[in-house]
Parts: C-alpha cells; sequence; structure tokens
C-alpha cells in the first residue's frame, strides 16, 4: 500500500510541475508581447525594474520564466546589468504568490473548481483564439488538482502516526543552526534536481501540515529552494555572453546573500513571521488540526517576508552587486573569436521561452546587417588602395568577412529551426518566416560586396586603372547604395512602427535610374574610345553589383514591415 501511496505522491508533484509549466507558457503567450514591452521599457530605475519584476513574475506565475527572460535580454543587449539585477529582485518578490496559492489549496477543497475548469478549458482549447485561455485553465486546473492529490496521499500516509519517521525528524535538533544549514542544503540540491521550488515546497507543506517536520526545518527547507531555483537562469545563461551569464550570477548571489543573512537571524525572524499569522512554533496553544491548518500559511508568510526584507535591504547595493558579479565571471579573453562569433544567440541556450528566443535572433540579425554594412565600407576603400600590400591585406579581410556571412546565415536559420519546433503563437510564426527572409537577402548582400572586391581585384591583377569619371560615377553609386544599407539598418535597429519606407523606395530609384543612365553613356564612351571595352565591363559589373544590392536591400525592408514596393 506505501508503494502506491509513493507512486501517488511522485505522479501528483509531476502533475504540479506539468500544471506550473502550462500554466506559465500560456500566460506568456496570452501577454507574451506586452509583458516583453513592460520589461524592455520599465526598467528606468532600481525601484521600477523591481516592481516591473515583481509584476511580470505574478503575471506569468514563474520566476524562473522571468529571470530566463531578464538574462536573455542582457544577452540582446536590451537591459543592463544593474537593470536586470533589479528586475531579478521584483521577481523573487512575486514567486512568493505562488505559495499563497497552494496554501490556499492545501486550506479549502478545490475540488468543485477543478473539473469545471477542465471541461471549459478543453473546449477553449479547441476555438482558435481563446486556445492559451484554455491551456491556462487547464494549467491551473492540474495545478490546484495536484494539490489536491498531495493533500490525500498526505493523509494517507498517515505520517503523525508513523513512529519511524517521528523519530526519525525527531532527532534532529531544531535549535542547532548546524541542522538548518543540512535541511537548507537539502531543499538546495533537491530544487536544482527537479528544476521547480513548487514542488519543493508543495512536498514541504505536506511534511509540515502532517506535523511530522518541525516548522523550523521546513523553513529551512524553503531558504534552500531559494538558492536552487537560480539554477535554471545560470543554466539558460550558459551560452550567452558575460553580461547575461552576470545577469544569471546575481540571481544566485542575490539569494545567497539573504539566506546568509537570515541564517545570522534565524530563530528570531522565524518567530516574528510565526507571531504575525498567530502560529505557536512551540505548539502549546494550537490542536493539530489548526497547526495543519496554519502551517502552509506559515510557509507562505516566511517566503514572502523573507524576499520582501532581503529585496528591501539589497536594492541600496545593486552597484556592489554588480561589482561582485563582474568580478566572479569574466568576459571570454579571446578577443578574435569573440569578434567574429554569434553575439546573441548560442548553441547552448535553454529556449524556455522561444519568443524571448525569436527577440534575440531579431538581434543577431541586426548584427549581422551591421556587419554586412561594415563590410561594404572595406569595399570602398579597397577601390582606392594603390598599394599592393595593403591592397592584398583588405582583400583578405573581406573574404573573411564573406565566409563569416554565409556561417552567420546558416546559423542565425537553424536557430531559427529549432525555435519555430515549439509551439508558437500565429504571429511568431510569422516574423520567423519574414526574419528567414531577412538573413537570405543579407547574406545577399555580402555576396553582392565580395562580387566588387573580385571585380576591383581584377582590375588590379590586369595592372589597368578607370578614368577620373569613372570613379567619379563609381563613388556616387557606392554613396547611394551606402544610403540605402544606412536606411536598412536604421529599419532593423529600431522601431518599424517609426521608419519611413519611402525613404528607402527613393533611394532604390535612384540607384536604378543612375544605373540606366551610367549603362547607356558606358556605350558611348567606349564607343569614343575614353576607355578600353574590358575597363567599361568590369565598370559596368561594379555598378550593376551595387544595383543588385539595393535590390536586396529593399527585399530586407519588405520583409521587416511586412510590405510590398508599389
Amino acid at each position: 500500500m506505501s508503494i502506491l501511496i509513493f507512486f501517488k505522491i511522485i505522479g501528483s508533484l509531476a502533475l504540479l510541475i506539468y500544471g506550473m509549466k502550462a500554466m506559465s507558457e500560456a500566460l506568456q503567450k496570452m501577454a507574451g508581447a506586452q509583458l516583453r514591452h513592460v520589461l524592455g521599457a520599465m526598467t528606468t530605475n532600481r525601484f521600477t525594474g523591481m516592481l516591473t519584476g515583481m509584476f511580470v513574475t505574478c503575471a506569468v506565475q514563474s520566476s524562473s520564466a522571468t529571470t530566463v527572460m531578464t538574462v536573455s535580454f542582457v544577452n540582446a543587449g536590451l537591459l543592463t546589468l544593474s537593470q536586470a539585477i533589479s528586475v531579478v529582485m521584483g521577481a523573487n518578490i512575486g514567486t512568493t504568490l505562488t505559495a499563497w496559492i497552494m496554501s490556499l489549496g492545501y486550506n479549502v477543497d478545490l475540488t468543485c473548481v477543478v473539473y469545471p475548469a477542465f471541461f471549459v478549458g478543453i473546449m477553449l482549447i479547441y476555438s482558435k483564439s481563446k486556445r492559451y485561455l484554455g491551456d491556462f485553465l487547464f494549467g491551473i486546473a492540474f495545478l490546484f488538482f495536484s494539490l489536491v492529490l498531495l493533500s490525500s496521499a498526505g493523509a494517507e500516509l498517515d505520517l503523525e502516526h508513523n513512529s519511524a519517521v517521528i523519530e526519525f525528524f525527531s532527532s534532529f535538533d531544531t535549535k542547532s543552526h548546524v541542522t538548518i544549514i543540512i535541511f537548507l542544503t537539502i531543499g538546495t540540491l533537491i530544487t536544482c534536481i527537479v528544476q521547480s521550488s513548487a514542488a519543493v515546497m508543495a512536498i514541504t507543506i505536506m511534511l509540515c501540515s502532517s506535523g511530522v517536520l518541525p516548522i523550523y526545518l521546513g523553513i529551512a527547507l524553503v531558504m534552500g529552494e531559494n538558492i536552487g531555483t537560480t539554477a535554471t537562469a545560470n543554466l539558460a545563461a550558459l551560452g550567452a555572453n558575460a553580461q547575461a551569464r552576470r545577469a544569471a550570477m546575481a540571481h544566485l548571489v542575490f539569494n545567497v546573500i539573504g539566506v546568509l543573512w537570515v541564517l545570522c537571524l534565524f530563530y528570531p525572524f522565524v518567530n516574528m513571521v510565526c507571531s504575525l499569522v498567530g502560529y505557536d512554533p512551540a505548539g502549546h496553544t494550537l490542536t493539530q488540526s489548526q497547526m495543519a491548518a496554519k502551517l502552509p500559511i506559515v510557509l507562505a508568510a516566511f517566503h514572502t517576508c523573507f524576499n520582501v526584507t532581503n529585496t528591501l535591504v539589497l536594492i541600496w547595493f545593486i552597484p556592489q552587486i554588480e561589482k561582485l558579479v563582474c568580478y566572479i565571471v569574466k568576459p571570454s579573453s579571446n578577443e578574435e573569436e569573440e569578434e567574429f562569433r554569434l553575439r546573441y544567440i548560442g548553441g547552448n541556450t535553454i529556449m524556455k521561452t522561444p519568443e524571448i528566443s525569436v527577440l534575440e535572433a531579431q538581434k543577431e540579425i541586426t548584427s549581422f546587417a551591421e556587419r554586412i554594412q561594415r563590410m561594404f565600407g572595406f569595399v570602398r576603400e579597397l577601390l582606392t588602395l594603390k598599394n599592393e600590400s595593403e591592397f592584398a591585406k583588405l582583400y583578405a579581410r573581406i573574404e573573411k568577412y564573406e565566409n563569416i556571412s554565409d556561417s552567420m546565415e546558416i546559423e542565425i536559420a537553424k536557430y531559427l529551426n529549432m525555435v519555430s519546433d515549439a509551439h508558437l503563437s500565429d504571429d511568431t510564426k510569422a516574423k520567423i518566416r519574414a526574419m528567414l527572409r531577412e538573413i537570405t537577402e543579407i547574406e545577399s548582400i555580402g555576396d553582392s560586396c565580395y562580387n566588387i572586391a573580385r571585380t576591383i581585384n581584377r582590375k588590379m591583377a590586369n595592372k589597368e586603372d578607370f578614368t577620373e569619371k569613372q570613379y567619379e560615377h563609381i563613388h556616387q553609386m557606392f554613396e547611394l547604395t551606402d544610403d540605402s544599407l544606412t536606411q536598412m539598418n536604421v529599419l532593423l535597429a529600431g522601431r518599424k512602427t517609426s521608419f519611413d519606407t519611402n525613404r528607402s523606395f527613393n533611394i532604390e530609384n535612384e540607384i536604378n535610374n543612375y544605373r540606366t543612365q551610367l549603362k547607356n553613356q558606358n556605350i558611348n564612351d567606349i564607343n569614343a574610345h575614353a576607355y578600353t571595352y574590358a575597363m567599361g565591363t568590369m565598370y559596368m559589373d561594379i555598378i550593376s553589383e551595387c544595383e543588385k544590392l539595393g535590390d536586396y536591400v529593399i527585399n530586407v525592408v519588405e520583409a521587416r514591415m511586412g510590405t510590398k514596393k508599389i
């Protein structure tokens, strides 16, 4: 019989973790864009950052989701490290709402709510416009159902009459700091393993409610959960840049510092929390049933008091925490590798929030486009070089950029394909399709830059030169082409709502008209023997390649704006 109860408990925990995950993901999909905007915009100072983290975590019911989102934002350059630390502090306060929900589940019979939620949820899941609401209802129903099952499993275990279990927990001296540290470590390790502080909190509540686990040891487990839950963000940051790894480390440092000072004031602090909710730790004034009802509330109250107090104390020391994590996490020493690696996305990134992964990919595309414009700048410089060794060095650099361009297209496309395997909103799917088109066109711009460089290299090898007029026309075409690239980068780096596409289309028309004008003039100049046919061919190759490049730029603009040229 005890084996069946054991499987009932672990099955309930699995249901609890799944319910939390389903509920959190549904909430993120329902309000994903708004939450990302809030997280990115409402962090002007440490206090707004803290309130933002608290609000977002309460909204998505997952501090892990908020911290992973925050790490992703730091990785994408949307948040500074100090802003991220304040958001993480707020996330720690927001996550305490979960403990209150669970304490409600242990004190109120929720079966009357669970079954209607399942019924309504299944109908909404098959509705296209309301499917995320259905996912949310299913998630919260699973969460409450798991708490009902855990509560009944705990009652079936009858731990309060199990002398072996009572004797085991009684063997620990609850007045010893060594015992508290042992249980704190156990809480940390279990949370790191199961990657869910909610599951460990549920077990803690069950054991305390049964009367076998003293409140001091239960609170030690809760403190351990606070440290263990930071593992998710640190794992998510493994493939990220130094600033993102520091943001994840700040979450760990913040919680460790909080645990250390609470350990110093452990018994007075716990007794103060108990007195707030009317609970006697000695158990002299309460019956067994009253204790069972009060203990979940005590644990939730401690969780809240601990995180709120810790935040109120440490929010004034954000600059010092920032210096500490910068000292702990050093940037990569290999600068050459840093220059030519993907800056915002990596193979080791844990994509718990695919919509944020899309945002990181957008930043990577912006970086890709900026790199291509630098490549075009090298091509412009190559045209002016006469020294052979300098020419060869710059030409080799352009070749290297062409190889990097090919690699970036492949890596970003692979990353987007991985993200697209997840369950995404229709809006995000459309973004991914547009982004795949963008990287194809940007890579084509790189090809055009390389083709121009090859033509200039051929001219250099033939020991021939353009006339002064040809140089003047090429430079003018280069100027128009660079303007079009600049406009493209303005769009990719900013908001499309404030971008004027007419400017890009006008530049493209200028490039097309100028190409046609130069093409006609080139025939006349060759007939007039102003230069050789071979030089005229190379000259028009450069002009035509610039015109192609302008078309690729317009394709990128159309992909980002979701429009077609009229």
